[in-house]
Formats: structure tokens, C-alpha cells, sequence
């Protein structure tokens, strides 16, 4: 599906890898996504924001306030060292096996450790996939070629796609005259 994203949509999808990554999120949720969108260059999803009359600023705001909440599958967090023992792998054994071969404080010298490098980025949660499916959706609706960062914006308006959704909600952002701006905005690139 990535290859039919612009430039400026890959660039979304980066800059919401980057969003959780600052917000100290495991997962890429539908609030970066939407963080993202506000914090991009200038594009048509953001003309449509404006041309809705939202405060770009205060969107943004209220995306990254939302609490980082549970796993959205219901699951409940994972104890990592509990999970181990249970599969019969002390962690304080492994460690005191890694210093005495390596060293004392040779796990602090990763480069995980230190977040030069090793670190992963976080993976896509349920949230948003679907607004990515949902965009793609709206592409093929609007019998475009491609994914652009207005179909993005509008796969992030559909009910059920988690935080994002809701804060655009919360500002009076609806989908059905979202739809209307971009196709406005559409016919004056066309035209213009």
C-alpha cells in the first residue's frame, strides 16, 4: 500500500513514527497519525482542517494530550520478567552471565541502551492500520491513483478509528464536509 502514497503522505507516516516515539508510545496510534498531519509541510489535509475552520494549534494540542491508555486489543500489559520466569529464564541470571563474560555493566553499553541506533520504532497499532486501510479506501472512492495526505485525514474521520477520531470529533470536524473541502480543493488545483 506504501507505494501509492505521495511524498508528502510517506512523510506523514514518518512523522508519526516520530510523534509516539517523542510521546514515549510502544505504538503508532490514530492521535500520532493525526499529530503528524497537523505538524507536516503545509497540505491538502491541512487546507481542509483550515477550510473547516479548526485551530490547527489547539488540534494539535489536544492530539498529543491524549493519555497514553490501555493496549486498544484489551489485553493487559505483559510483565516481562514474570513472562520469562514463567518460560523458566531468570533475568538476574542472565545479567550476572553477561557481566561475568563481558564485564560489569556490559548491558548499559548497548547501543539499545543508549538509544544510538538500536532502538526499533514503534509498530503500528490496530488504530492505525485502519485509518491507513480507510484511506485507501477513500482514494479508490474518489477514483484516485494514489494516497495523499487529504485521504489520510479522511480514513482518520471514520467512527472506530481511536483517539485521532475522536479529537477531530471534539473540534466539530466531520467526515461528510470534510469530504466536501477536498473535493473543493481538488477542483481549484485542477482549475487553477
Amino acid at each position: 500500500m506504501f507505494e501509492r502514497f505521495t511524498d508528502k503522505a510517506r512523510a506523514l507516516a514518518e512523522g508519526a513514527q516520530l510523534e509516539a516515539q517523542a510521546a514515549g508510545a510502544s505504538t503508532v496510534r490514530s492521535e500520532h497519525v493525526l499529530a503528524a498531519v497537523l505538524t507536516g509541510a503545509p497540505s491538502l489535509a491541512q487546507a481542509t482542517l483550515v477550510g473547516l475552520g479548526v485551530d490547527l494549534l489547539a488540534l494539535l494540542r489536544a492530539a498529543r494530550d491524549v493519555p497514553d491508555g490501555p493496549d486498544p486489543s484489551g489485553r493487559p500489559p505483559v510483565d516481562d520478567t514474570a513472562a520469562l520466569a514463567a518460560l523458566g529464564i531468570d533475568l538476574d541470571e542472565v545479567r550476572r552471565q553477561i557481566e561475568e563474560t563481558f564485564g560489569p555493566g556490559a548491558l548499559e553499553r548497548t547501543r539499545a541502551s543508549r538509544g544510538t541506533g538500536g532502538s526499533r520504532r514503534p509498530r503500528w497499532d490496530r488504530s492505525a492500520k485502519k485509518v491507513l486501510e480507510l484511506s485507501l479506501r477513500e482514494a479508490l472512492r474518489m477514483k484516485h491513483n494514489y494516497i495523499g495526505t487529504e485521504h489520510v485525514l479522511l480514513g482518520l474521520l471514520h467512527p472506530g478509528t481511536g483517539a485521532g477520531q475522536e479529537v477531530l470529533a471534539g473540534a466539530g470536524v466531520r467526515l461528510d464536509a470534510a469530504r466536501l473541502v477536498v473535493a473543493d480543493l481538488l477542483r481549484d488545483r485542477e482549475a487553477g
